[in-house]
């Protein structure tokens, strides 16, 4: 320890961001030697990630970086074991300047394998470990593409979403970061509702059904109001035949209730709207362009975009921890 000089300590720890003590250990070990204590720390740290490589990473930081001309954007999570290190500045920061260099990759792989300080990201991660003491690791990895990309990241760095739209436009960049803020608020998974398999809204509207219907069951027993229970789930279920139906079947109630013909034409357009409403409840959960507008909810997500001007949303994507 007597040949060890305070300032090659500092310079170690500056250098890996490993404790005080860890550094004078390796530089001691290393006899001195900077490169060596550093492949001492790194190796420490593998020793330490390869006995944590079972532990849950659930906590971390989620950031979103946009490039300069607002065409490119990704969203990474670097994720830790416990939200003590996950807030910490320095844990953020570092998550900061991985999301900035992510930047230059397109593929979670290429971004890996990329120089970072002299080695590689992935090589990064594992000293990072060491010097925390926690497991680290990229859990996520998007990139999209447009001609203007926005991005939001939600308070305290638990979730990042970016949102590509077709064209820049006036008021492009509040657009962009509303949409990105709704993508995060309400958990979107779908641009449309035009995304979706077949296979799996049928699958869907047939659990969503049997859930009711046993939940009818109790509130019957209990003598309570019974839930409705939906024919369908998504736009994509409501053909010309079925809107066609929901309209006569509409008619049949006015004509039930007394009111005059004449003025059907006026009633007509809310009872259908209220019919597709009931009846997009899985669009309305999971595509972001048919969830209503957190900061107006009489506009779904897509006839505020029409408001703005012409421009059209061409993808989303969204990370989170967990």
């Amino acid at each position: 320890m007597a040949g060890i000089k305070a300032a090659d300590v500092m310079k170690l720890r500056k250098a890996t961001g490993s404790g005080m003590m860890d550094c004078k250990k390796a530089l001691v070990e290393a006899e001195g030697d900077f490169d060596k204590a550093i492949e001492v720390l790194r190796k420490k740290g593998q020793k330490i990630a390869a006995k944590r490589a079972d532990r849950d990473s659930s906590e971390g930081a989620a950031i979103a970086k946009v490039n300069a001309d607002n065409t490119a954007g990704v969203s990474i999570v670097l994720a830790c074991e416990t939200d003590f290190v996950g807030m910490n500045e320095s844990f953020v920061a570092m998550a900061t300047k991985l999301a900035e260099q992510a930047l230059n990759y397109t593929t979670k792989e290429e971004f890996l394998a990329s120089d970072f300080g002299g080695i590689t990201v992935a090589e990064k991660l594992i000293e990072q470990t060491g010097v925390i003491g926690e497991k680290i690791g990229l859990n996520d990895f998007t990139r999209i593409e447009a001609p203007y990309v926005g991005s939001y990241i939600h308070v305290g760095n638990k979730i990042a979403s970016l949102v590509g739209l077709s064209a820049k436009i006036d008021g492009i960049e509040t657009l962009a970061k509303d949409l990105a803020m709704q993508a995060a608020s309400m958990g979107a998974t779908s641009l449309s509702y035009k995304d979706f398999d077949p296979a799996f809204v049928a699958s869907e509207t047939e659990a969503r059904i049997a859930v009711i219907e046993k939940d009818n069951i109790e509130l019957k027993r209990l003598g309570k109001t019974l839930k409705n229970v939906p024919q369908f789930i998504s736009m994509s279920q409501l053909t010309e035949e079925v809107l066609t139906k929901a309209k006569e079947a509409a008619k049949a109630e006015l004509a039930a209730e007394g009111k005059p013909e004449k003025i059907w034409d006026r009633i007509l357009p809310g009872k259908l709207e209220r019919f597709i409403s009931d009846n997009t409840t899985l669009d309305q959960e999971q595509c972001l362009l048919d969830q209503k507008f957190i900061k107006d909810e009489k506009k779904t997500v897509a006839q505020y975009v029409s408001s703005v001007g012409d421009v059209s949303v061409v993808n989303f994507s969204r990370v989170s921890l967990g």
